[in-house]
């Protein structure tokens, strides 16, 4: 644009721009070319901060993305009315956190702290989550702005500062446990690499079970023996908390003994090949391994049982809809879900099982095609029955249509009939 303007040629070697003609070009009636001038990294700092007023949004986004642009222009659109306009300085201005130490004047480190401090106290949240992502690590921050964004309302803005940040203390930690409103920020602290017993005791005391599930995963969170005493006190309503129970570090016998009461055959496996185990309590989790087995078999059968009955009923009376499905499958009733897949497919439980064992989310969007659902039904399927979160959900076209053709579905559904097989 500034070629045209000032007839250079196309070449590389051009003619440095004169002050006077920044100048010109600054006050330019057409935006672009006031744009092209905010984006060159040879234009004049003065210049710079004169553009970072702009009325043209567009033009004060190329100053926030130059690289060279000065401090007071940075400082001038930390407070810009355009979302985009702080989004794009929050980014730049979080890289520069690093460098905060080597910044050779005392001023340059007073200017970039006070850009980041107006960034995370403004009304974006998407500016403040940036801002946080940005410092999570930083150690030469002022721990006001770090204080600030680990209580932030918005979970996405306090979670990484909450977990990462070295700056927060324990008394910080345990005020935002006790003020909690969110399982998303209890889950961030329970994460932390390392945690003392006054704030495990915290998250422990909340009772919320993914956050307790976090900190039991956490090999770094010191949980006091009878606070994880409490913990497996409650664990057999707890399903998520028995993985990471059989897999913590240190383990004492009793507590074994008191795991080995409750958890699922597989687990118990597990827990029977610690290495810390000794010769007597091996052997007893070995002997409820076998009991687990012969156990998990019978209700195995009882269930399926009961379910085909349950879903015969139901089919029966035409109430085998949408709804009654999505119901059984979020209270995590699999045998259930599987046989009224089978009986609203016209397919067999051999084809239900593999797809659904197939953890394939277009096997089992097909499958529900098949039995005439919804694609809505489809997708809520995915997320409870194989946990599906975000890209991993095989979603609707159009919003609500099935994804696929009628021959791929049905090639999908084909493949895991087992009359099929060769």
């Amino acid at each position: 644009m500034l070629d045209r303007l000032f007839g250079w040629s196309e070449g590389k070697d051009k003619p440095e721009i004169t002050y006077e003609q920044e100048k010109e070009v600054a006050r330019h009636p057409d935006a672009v070319v006031r744009k092209d001038l905010a984006g060159r990294q040879d234009a004049r700092p003065e210049i710079l901060y004169f553009l970072a007023a702009d009325p043209s949004s567009d033009v004060r986004r190329a100053v926030a993305e130059n690289p060279t642009s000065p401090r007071q222009a940075k400082q001038l659109l930390a407070t810009d009315s355009d979302d985009e306009v702080r989004l794009v300085l929050a980014h730049k201005i979080g890289r520069l956190v690093p460098d905060l130490d080597s910044m050779e004047a005392s001023q340059l480190q007073e200017l970039t702290i006070d850009i980041l401090t107006t960034l995370a106290q403004g009304q974006l949240p998407l500016v403040r989550q940036v801002i946080a992502e940005e410092i999570k690590n930083a150690t030469q921050v002022p721990k006001s702005i770090v204080a600030k964004l680990a209580r932030d309302v918005e979970a996405v803005v306090s979670a990484p500062v909450l977990q990462y940040s070295v700056l927060l203390t324990d008394d910080d930690l345990l005020e935002v446990v006790a003020g909690a409103r969110q399982p998303a920020v209890l889950a961030s602290v329970a994460r932390r690499t390392q945690l003392s017993p006054a704030v495990c005791d915290a998250i422990v005391a909340t009772g919320d079970e993914g956050s307790i599930a976090s900190l039991l995963a956490n090999h770094g969170a010191q949980i006091r023996e009878d606070t994880l005493d409490r913990v497996i006190e409650a664990a057999p309503a707890h399903q998520p908390w028995h993985q990471p129970l059989v897999r913590r570090p240190t383990l004492s016998a009793p507590a074994v003994r008191r795991i080995a009461g409750f958890v699922a055959a597989a687990l118990l496996d597990e827990l029977a090949a610690r290495s810390d185990l000794d010769s007597e309590t091996e052997r007893y989790v070995r002997q409820r391994v076998r009991e687990r087995l012969k156990e998990e078999e019978g209700a195995s059968s009882s269930d399926a049982a009961d379910a085909r009955a349950r879903a015969d009923v139901a089919f029966a009376a035409g109430k085998l809809d949408d709804e009654m499905i999505m119901a059984a499958a979020q209270e995590k009733d699999r045998p259930f879900v599987a046989q009224a897949l089978a009986l609203k497919s016209g397919g067999v439980a051999e084809t239900v099982q593999g797809i659904m064992g197939s953890r394939s989310g277009r096997a089992l969007v097909a499958l529900c095609w098949k039995a005439n659902l919804t694609m809505r039904t489809a997708v809520g399927l995915q997320r409870s029955l194989f946990g599906f979160r975000g890209a991993e959900i095989v979603n609707p076209r159009r919003g609500t249509d099935y994804p696929m053709t009628d021959e791929e579905m049905t090639w999908f559904v084909g493949y895991f009939d087992p009359a099929n097989e060769t």
